[in-house]
């Protein structure tokens, strides 16, 4: 779900950022023990890049057939060894090194973390809001009137706010499609996300073809954060086809995908979106396009024909009345598609919920509980199909020994999750972020024991409060 654009205003000449790396990295940072203990109650803080070693899994899910068992990789009563950010070994009983600070899983699931293909972190200001309107109602009604309005210190706490929901619901990366163009505002959006230790996709809609300030922000702010990486947004559209051009062009310059929405509602059929990205030579697997709903049969084959990559984001589709997007005839023709949140329109960052709406409303639309995706598809999906889309599956998205080190560990042992029956379908069926005990990027505790790690969730709550109410007191 796009933002309708803002009027562009000249880059800040604030100082640029400093040390944006190395913020990224401090504020979480681990201490080390030897002796196994308990998830989320180290004897010392544990030091980021140092070796973590997962005892115990009663089930580790790779998503590597060729780690584990089954479609999923399934491990049981294993152990994951994180060394310097990666991977070293997933199996049963491994040796400790030295100096591992060694925690107990036992009676836990461990899995990669989730990647949210599609989001807008901002739009937490607007939670809840026009909970009767569709897309362009919604444009009307929340995200126009709340955009205009933002100051640097606020969009940092609403990002901040929302990455940290997502953090905690268990997403390790996400991409962010944003149309906010003032550089003191990037510089405050990017910042917020650094600070949160999520990997994340930093994909900025240009207003007008300015390579300058693109250029800018992708080597200024993004690229010095470990974790950051850029795309080129757009929304592509007849009526701005020389538009989408020049950022498709830029995207080629850069080396980075294109992200484009497309047809999320069907009276954007007029805007041919599929055409205009055929026509800019744009279909390819540096394409990502998000929700894809109202694609005709031809349209879906050309995709699949090109290698184009999908977001599908249920939740926000279904909340607007936007439509089902034709998962089936996605997957059986084999396009790589991932999940999305979709920011303000989903309300939440559960994930758990974001898979089990992609299976049933696919399962309402065809009344046919065999159809795809299934839990197994679902997933993967979540995981490494998301990696897939975004080009990234050779770093993240499984655990077979060589990838980094993002993954969540699910405790199940709660009322809404036990007893254990499936508990493959159960990570999906009956899962919620409370479940989510422990969350690892590039090897780093960002929750354990189900909290966050020095993080105080109370003043993160207040400060969007406050600049919230002045927000709104400004209207």
């Amino acid at each position: 779900m796009q933002s309708a654009p803002t009027p562009p205003s000249a880059p800040s000449r604030r100082a640029l950022l400093t040390g944006l790396g190395l913020a990224a990295a401090a504020p979480l940072a681990l201490g080390v023990t030897a002796r196994p203990a308990p998830l989320g109650h180290p004897d010392q803080p544990v030091q980021a890049g140092r070796t973590v070693l997962l005892r115990g899994a009663s089930l580790v899910l790779t998503m590597d057939p060729s780690v584990g068992s089954g479609p999923l990789g399934a491990i049981e009563n294993a152990d994951v060894l994180m060394q310097n950010g990666t991977i070293s070994a997933v199996g049963t009983a491994l040796q400790a090194p030295r100096g591992a600070w060694v925690v107990d899983a036992s009676g836990k699931l461990a899995m990669p973390g989730f990647v949210d293909t599609h989001t807008h972190l901002w739009q937490a200001v607007i939670r809840g809001g026009c909970t009767d309107r569709d897309l362009f109602g919604w444009f009307q009604g929340c995200t126009d009137p709340q955009r205009g309005r933002l100051t640097p210190a606020a969009l940092h706490s609403f990002v901040r706010l929302a990455a940290l929901d997502a953090v905690q619901s268990g997403v390790t990366t996400l991409v962010d499609w944003v149309d906010i163009f003032s550089y003191d505002l990037i510089e405050s959006y990017v910042r917020a996300l650094a600070g949160t230790g999520v990997r994340f996709a930093y994909a900025m809609f240009p207003p007008k073809p300015d390579a300058v300030l693109v250029t800018k922000v992708k080597k200024e702010l993004v690229d010095p954060v470990p974790l950051g990486s850029f795309q080129v947004a757009t929304h592509a559209a007849r009526a701005v086809q020389d538009l989408n051009r020049a950022h498709w062009e830029a995207a080629q310059d850069m080396g980075v995908m294109l992200n484009s929405h497309v047809l999320e509602r069907p009276e954007q059929r007029a805007d041919d979106p599929i055409g205009v990205l055929t026509d800019i030579g744009a279909l390819g697997p540096r394409l990502l396009i998000n929700h894809a709903i109202h694609l005709t049969d031809a349209e879906i084959a050309a995709v699949a024909e090109h290698d184009v990559r999908a977001a599908h984001c249920p939740l926000s589709n279904m909340r607007l009345g936007s439509g089902i997007m034709r998962m089936s005839e996605f997957g059986r023709r084999g396009v790589k598609v991932g999940l999305g949140l979709d920011g303000g329109t989903n309300d939440s960052s559960d994930f758990h919920a974001l898979m089990k709406t992609a299976i049933g409303l696919q399962r309402a639309r065809t009344t046919d509980a065999g159809v795809f995706p299934q839990v197994h598809d679902v997933l993967r999906m979540a995981t490494l199909g998301g990696a897939e889309a975004l080009g990234i599956a050779d770093r993240v998205g499984s655990l077979p020994p060589g990838k980094r080190a993002d993954l969540v560990v699910i405790d199940p042992a709660a009322l809404n999750f036990a007893p254990r029956f499936d508990w493959v379908g159960q990570i999906v069926f009956n899962g919620r972020p409370e479940n989510v005990d422990a969350v690892f990027v590039d090897g780093r505790a960002l929750k354990l024991g189900g909290r966050l790690v020095e993080v105080d969730t109370d003043r993160v709550v207040r400060e969007a409060e406050a600049a919230a109410t002045h927000l709104r007191a400004t209207a």
